[in-house]
Formats: structure tokens, sequence, C-alpha cells
């Protein structure tokens, strides 16, 4: 099986289901909105959220992919900056057992936490970030042979705030003979550092995966035009459509893939999740289609539950379905045992 480096803010997810709202009132947190806050703040509002009971999940970006990729058979491997504290030590720890090595760098900050207030009868998320260590990470960290060996490198486009790091990144990962896939993260990094990703994709990027706002702020195209534009830069282009699925180009093949049945409940992690499953197929081989269904099938599951890891029996009854479906385009049949 092909191999998988991941690179990202090393955060922990801090979910708490709230009663009602006051305790976003009492922060200034406005429903629904995603803010970054100070390690004072970020401190106080930990403190009030354990009262409520909560969950503790290994969390950011890529992170999120690189676990799931894992899960799948993948050899998988991380890297991240955390701070000497009890957060860090749950990150590394949790990376670790769900079969991810680790090459963790220690900053001089606390660890990075985005803590997430789901409220209301529709769940609504509500998130307080402090980035802590996660973005002391630095160019100057990296080597070339951490990325030796590995088939796939994967990046979380947050990173583009240090543009050193990510550019030093994806050209040892290209030296190394990587595939290198970037998701693009937010459109409004995608706004800020236009000019940056614009070049960044066209030299070094293979993959793109990007929501409908991410690939508009990328393209001034809708959707379906979008997917075209992106694809002339690199090798597949991605864009996630919510509810109406996903659109995969590359060259002259373009595919629209609907949305896999679901009852969704908390949309956290699903485009990280989406572009594990995409991964994955690919690095099987299967056909472009067959790679966003596969990416499609295990969206589905993560939003049927709170948080980003999908439970035992979701994934049973995803790999089920994605057996069925190797099996369907004669993909190898080890795949998925």
């Amino acid at each position: 099986m092909k191999s998988i480096l991941g690179m990202g803010n090393a955060l922990t997810d801090i979910l708490a289901i709230l009663p009602d709202e006051s305790l976003l009132e009492k922060y200034h947190l406005p429903k629904g909105s995603m803010q970054h806050v100070d390690m004072e703040t970020g401190d106080l509002i930990w403190s009030r959220l354990k009262e409520y009971g909560v969950k503790y999940v290994p969390g950011g970006s890529a992170a999120n992919t690189i676990t799931c990729t894992s899960i799948f058979g993948m050899p998988s491997c991380f890297i991240g900056k955390i701070g000497h504290d009890e957060i860090g030590n749950l990150f590394d720890s949790s990376m670790q057992q769900y079969g991810v090595r680790t090459k963790m760098f220690y900053g001089t900050k606390s660890s990075g936490r985005c803590m997430v207030f789901i409220t209301g009868s529709n769940s609504e998320r509500t998130f307080a970030s402090y980035l802590g260590a996660s973005i002391e990470l630095r160019a100057s960290d990296l080597k070339p042979e951490y990325f030796k060996g590995y088939d796939y490198f994967h990046i979380e486009g947050y990173l583009v705030q240090d543009q050193e790091l990510i550019a030093t990144a994806v050209k040892m990962a290209k030296e190394a003979g990587c595939l290198v896939s970037l998701d693009m993260a937010s459109y409004n990094i995608v706004e800020s550092n236009d000019a940056f990703l614009h070049n960044l994709i066209a030299e070094y990027v293979d993959i793109v995966f990007a929501n409908e706002s991410e690939a508009k702020a990328f393209t001034k195209m809708e959707p379906r035009e979008a997917a075209d534009e992106i694809a002339r830069h690199c090798g597949i282009a991605v864009v996630k459509v919510g509810k109406d699925g996903s659109m995969v180009k590359s060259g002259d093949e373009f595919y629209r893939i609907p949305a896999w049945p679901s009852e969704p409940v908390d949309a956290t992690g699903a485009g990280d999740t989406y572009a594990a499953g995409f991964l994955y197929a690919h690095a099987l081989g299967l056909p472009l289609k067959a790679c966003g269904e596969i990416g499609s099938i295990i969206a589905a599951k993560v939003v049927e539950i709170v948080g980003t890891k999908i439970d035992v029996p979701r994934w049973k009854a995803a790999k089920k379905e994605i057996r069925e479906l190797i099996a369907k385009v004669g993909g190898p049949k080890e795949a998925m045992k």
C-alpha cells in the first residue's frame, strides 16, 4: 500500500453540547461563527466548558485526513508542533493510537485547541480557536529526509499564514518524489494569498481539494467552471458542493459525484474525510470517478456523528460499501480487508 505524509496545525478539538447560548454571549461569540481567541480567553473558555462535559479529539484539517488514511490502511505520518502540556501529549498519543506515526516539534506556547460549541435543535456549531504552538512550525524545522519514502504529501491551506513554511514543504516533497495534495481550507485564506496559491499550485501541487466558496475565491467562477480552471493549474481538481456532492476534473475527464445518503447532524470534518477517501482510492489506482465516490461514502459517515472521528459501526458500514465499489470497478481484491 502506498504511504502518505501530512502536515498541518496540530489542534485538539474540544467539543461541548451546550443547553443554551449564554456561554456564547458571555464570551462575545456570535452563533455559527469562527473566532480566534488569545491564550487567556482560551483557557477561561476551556475551564468553563468542563462543567458541561467535553470530548477531546485530535483535530486540524490535515490531521483529520491523515488519521482517516491510516484507518483505511495507508502507512501514514503527520508533522506538527505542540506545547509541553496535557493537550499536546493527548494530541500526539491519540494520533498514534489511530496508527499514525508522528513527527512532533515543541513550541514555546501552549498547544493549539479548537473549542466547538454545539447549540440548538439543529446542532449549530460555533468555534473559538486558539492556535498556540501549532503556528510556531517553521521552514527551519523541516529536513528533506522527513519526506523520503512517502508516495503522497498532504497539506492544509491554513499553513499559508507562513508562506516560507508551505513553499519549503512542497518543494521538499516534490524532490522526494511525492504527489502533493492541497486542501484550500478557507475562502478567506484563498482571497488573502491569491497570487501565492496560484503559483504554488501551478508549480508543485498535483491534487487540489476546494469547497464551493474556496473554488470561487480562487477562480472567480461558479463550481463547474471553477473545476475546469483549477484543473488547468494541476493534475486533479476536486470541488465539493455540500449536499449536491462534488465535481472531479482531470484533463478531459469530468465527473459529478452525488452526495452519499446520510442523516447529517454535524458537518465538522466532512471535507477532510472526503480527501482521505479520495487519496486512499487514488493510491489503489482506482478510476477517478471511483475516487470521488469513495470520498463521498466516507464523508457521509462523519456527518452523522458529532466531531471528526467516525465510530466503529459506521466504519464497518463504510468499508463494506467501499469493498463493493472496489469490486465493481475491478480494483485490488485485498483492499479494505
